[in-house]
């Protein structure tokens, strides 16, 4: 999200309660998680990452030197980064993906990380080969970017035959990306047949599951690109309602531009950027869909999801770090003041 981006007046929210109070309440007929006791708000299988960041005035040339203006550490991956999201907005949140030995200095860091937000981890396998996604992230201060380097050094992600059905079956939402695609396949088809909401945050279609376990989503959430290689020739809008067929709804993220989302192969509709000095878009998208995912464990609307999702990204490009990933306080002030 970028402050080239506009705020504009698309979508407005009249219909739902945002209080710190208790949950939101949708318009009827919307509500998009089953009416039923759930332990656990929103549920996470996926990447889980050790980001250093390495922040630079410029992305340097081939064969420079560049001097590094500031260096952190922090905990990174798709299903990391939307669950600090979604437990900073109160959602009760868990992570059952593999986790490895505790005398991994990364393991015990992304560990000591997410406890300190309160997310669950019980329900998540130890195994010994396991190891969280490293990453070198650089940072360009000047003209807001990054670039990831990656490696993994071990198994990471969902694992195939856990964590037990019934802990799947506890959960509002299920939030899903290409980690691990097996077992993330497993767990789709128990969530859909509990009335469990599927959230996807998958960029990529090369796995043999993918057309599965996408059929399966009810909540698919793409970046730009993505949706570009899954409707080629089509406008994000157009992508949008295109994917939203035969499930609840999609959206297509477009950064500083804002998300374009569908319902059920409806009309799409456009939700702007909220404006803010962009200082690092680092898990912005993870973001979102954290946000996203707490919004509909409350019960709320798409629009309104979608809103949240794209506040939040904004508020947390406006810093560097998860420090800067929003709480419910610091959300709701921006919700009221678009």
């Amino acid at each position: 999200m970028g402050a080239e981006g506009a705020r504009g007046s698309d979508v407005k929210l009249p219909h739902a309660r945002i209080g710190v109070g208790g949950p939101a309440v949708s318009q009827p007929g919307q509500s998009q998680t089953a009416n039923r006791k759930s332990q656990i708000d929103v549920l996470a299988l996926g990447a889980i990452a050790v980001d250093d960041l390495l922040f630079v005035e410029n992305y340097p040339k081939a064969d420079t030197k560049t001097r590094v203006e500031s260096r952190s550490r922090e905990i990174g991956g798709m299903a990391a980064g939307a669950l600090i999201a979604a437990a900073r907005l109160g959602a009760r949140c868990a992570y059952a993906g593999v986790l490895g030995p505790k005398s991994n200095e990364l393991v015990r860091f992304v560990e000591g990380r997410l406890r300190a937000e309160g997310i669950d981890l019980r329900h998540a396998p130890r195994h010994g080969d396991a190891c969280p996604i490293h990453s070198i992230v650089i940072v360009d201060q000047k003209n807001h970017t990054r670039n990831i380097f990656h490696h993994r050094g071990g198994r990471v992600g969902a694992d195939p035959k856990r964590p037990a059905a019934a802990v799947i079956r506890s959960a509002r939402v299920l939030l899903l990306d290409h980690i691990g695609m097996p077992g993330m396949l497993r767990a789709a088809k128990i969530a859909k047949t509990a009335g469990v909401a599927i959230v996807s945050d998958i960029d990529r279609d090369s796995a043999p599951e993918f057309r599965e376990l996408f059929a399966l989503v009810d909540h698919a959430i793409v970046s730009q690109a993505f949706a570009k290689k899954l409707a080629p020739g089509r406008k994000p809008a157009e992508a949008a309602r295109l994917l939203s067929r035969n499930r609840t709804a999609a959206v297509v993220t477009c950064g500083a531009k804002g998300a374009w989302f569908a319902e059920q192969g409806g009309k799409p509709r456009h939700i702007p950027a909220m404006m803010v000095n962009v200082v690092d878009t680092t898990g912005c998208g993870d973001v979102f869909h954290g946000a996203y995912a707490a919004a509909l464990a409350r019960g709320l609307s798409v629009p309104d999801c979608v809103t949240w999702g794209t506040v939040a990204a904004a508020l947390k490009a406006s810093g560097h770090g998860h420090e800067n990933t929003p709480r419910l306080r610091e959300l709701l002030r921006a919700l009221r003041a678009l």
